[in-house]
């Protein structure tokens, strides 16, 4: 007898947008909906969470419920403040609980992680790093993210990574203060969605591919992939988040930008002849951020 595949619930919250939702995985989707993060986290939460229920009425029984969310999250199940947002640059969010009220409307295994760790799980079970024991998800959007993956598990100490924040080296001449509101010219603060607009006064899918802010987005990038070689050796380093998806030639600068900073040091085909298959796209294209939710839904199951 076949065993039935659980239906699970997912909730990839986002800086600029929540997309919601339901199925057993990427050949399944039984219902997925968008709404956009508001400055209010209450009322968002909120209309999650009347979703949720909806869903559960229309779709159930829910096996589990994964959350995956921006950070920084507190991920400490021990700890007084499990399950919400800290202290986060996305104004009104700080101190806000997302677990205790989404895990009220929908009371069944509750899954909670950042969302690039979600993307990086999603990429493992169902995209481009299937087979992988280390490797990286990023998403470049509205902040910059890392989901970091070491043994087969998202990398964990005290809490989460937070590479997207890390200082680099910057381009020779570039002064610009970044936009970064704790650290100013982290990653981030340089190469963001919202740092490309504070530096050009336009939505990055609104420039040419040919404009000369991609050569400043793609050396802080390249300093970030400089890291992340060198700090846990990846097997596939995969960028995925609106500006990447909208600027498709950022991948060849970024592997020219990463041999270039590295300059050798590092003999392995990853970072050669075989760049362009460790350093590409997710798997699970624009997906790969909702279906994290699902996947860390899928964890909560089968907890390590």
């Amino acid at each position: 007898m076949t065993t039935p595949v659980p239906v699970l619930c997912g909730v990839e919250l986002g800086g600029s947008k929540c997309v919601c939702l339901v199925g057993t995985g990427p050949g399944n989707i039984l219902a997925q909906t968008s709404l956009p993060t508001g400055a209010d986290p209450a009322v968002t939460i909120e209309r999650i969470a009347v979703l949720l229920r909806e869903w559960r009425r229309a779709h159930g029984p829910i096996a589990a419920l994964g959350i995956s969310s921006f950070g920084p999250l507190d991920l400490g199940t021990r700890s007084a403040t499990y399950g919400f947002i800290t202290s986060t640059p996305k104004p009104g969010w700080r101190r806000t609980d997302v677990v205790g009220p989404l895990s009220r409307a929908c009371p069944v295994p509750v899954g909670f992680d950042t969302d690039v760790n979600g993307g990086a799980l999603a990429e493992g079970r169902w995209g481009a790093a299937r087979g992988c024991h280390s490797y990286a998800y990023i998403t470049v959007g509205t902040g910059i993210g890392v989901g970091l993956v070491a043994g087969g598990r998202p990398v964990r100490g005290f809490s989460h990574p937070e590479l997207g924040h890390i200082r680099i080296v910057r381009r020779a001449g570039d002064s610009w203060q970044g936009a970064c509101s704790f650290h100013g010219d982290c990653v981030e603060g340089l190469a963001s969605g919202v740092a490309i607009e504070g530096r050009t006064g336009r939505r990055a899918a609104d420039l040419q591919p040919d404009d000369p802010v991609w050569e400043l987005v793609a050396h802080a990038l390249g300093q970030l992939l400089h890291t992340l070689v060198l700090a846990t050796a990846p097997q596939r380093i995969l960028l995925g988040g609106g500006v990447m998806h909208g600027q498709p030639q950022l991948f060849g600068r970024l592997r020219r930008e990463l041999q270039q900073s590295l300059n050798h040091y590092i003999e392995a085909p990853e970072v050669g002849a075989q760049i362009a298959a460790c350093v590409r796209p997710p798997g699970l294209g624009d997906l790969a951020g909702p279906l994290g939710a699902l996947a860390v839904a899928a964890d909560a199951l089968t907890p390590a």
